[in-house]
């Protein structure tokens, strides 16, 4: 009787430190490549913050598709984010003193129970420079989002609407061409005035803010707006037509959003202001307008 106490009393005691030392079940991330950089968004055009070494084995907070958000101590929000090629994932942790994270840039030693080193070459879709546009991982699996030449349509204020077109350089400049047609009538005199403009544009992206969701892209800039004016006034018998050409500068600000389920799309609202003219008496064009332009972006 005695002895089977003494038996079940070992049991009991034995069978916490079993289940503590269990490894702990949840997605790892294993480095694989002789040194991964660790950047501190799912992009390469955010700022690299680490290196992990080979072998180091990095608790995933969320799987992005081909970005992989794991735990990193030295971040200022202890968060770091690093492309899958440079190593693998798996569902279950293992020991932490087998894989330790470091942040270090040199190589280290691989252990005897550790796989061979694996040199992971980038792929032309991965491939990237440091001025290469970048944008969110988006759903379609695409490593990175390169936007480059986009076209689309716009409105503006009052009656205006038209086509757009937008080519962004590795510089952050872009050259942006607009075609658009507004109308206008007036309170104080009779007709509609009809204008047809083009105005080719040059913007400069001040930086780029990348998170998990959505891409920010703040920009200003300045144009050429050439635009022909068209009066009509009705009248009993006919209707008297003028026209009249005019060219103004504008200057304008605003910035081009993309979001992570549409990578390719991109989204500007802008405010712009020219001096106003009056083309015609009684028509006056605003200084200020506002316009959302949406691109597609093709490259």
């Amino acid at each position: 009787m005695i002895r089977r106490v003494a038996v079940t009393v070992f049991v009991l005691a034995l069978t916490p430190a079993l289940l503590h030392a269990q490894p702990i079940a949840g997605p790892v991330f294993t480095v694989t490549a002789p040194s991964a950089d660790v950047h501190k968004g799912p992009s390469t055009v955010t700022p690299v913050i680490g290196h992990a070494a080979h072998g180091a084995a990095l608790p995933v907070g969320r799987n992005l598709g081909s970005w992989v958000k794991v735990a990193w101590p030295s971040a200022p929000d202890g968060i770091g984010y690093v492309h899958v090629t440079m190593g693998r994932l798996s569902g279950v942790a293992t020991e932490p003193s087998a894989a330790p994270m470091r942040a270090t840039s040199t190589q280290t030693s691989t252990p005897m129970s550790a796989p061979s080193p694996v040199t992971v070459l980038p792929t032309a879709a991965t491939r990237t420079t440091p001025a290469t546009r970048v944008g969110v991982q988006g759903p379609q699996g695409v490593a990175t989002i390169s936007h480059v030449i986009g076209v689309g349509g716009l409105v503006q204020s009052a009656k205006g609407f038209g086509a757009t077109g937008r080519a962004w350089g590795t510089d952050r400049i872009a050259v942006d061409v607009r075609v658009t047609r507004d109308t206008m009538t007036s309170d104080a005199a009779a007709g509609r005035m009809t204008s047809f403009g083009f105005e080719p544009r040059v913007a400069f992206a001040l930086f780029d803010h990348v998170s998990d969701y959505v891409w920010v892209r703040p920009y200003v800039g300045s144009g050429v707006s050439f635009g022909h004016y068209t009066l009509n006034v009705p009248s009993p018998d006919v209707t008297a037509t003028a026209t009249a050409n005019n060219v103004a500068v504008r200057l304008f600000g605003g910035s081009e959003l993309t979001f992570a389920g549409a990578t390719r799309f991109g989204i500007s609202v802008e405010a712009g202001y020219r001096p106003s003219s009056t083309t015609f008496a009684r028509f006056e064009t605003d200084r200020f307008a506002l316009s959302i332009a949406g691109h597609w972006y093709v490259k």
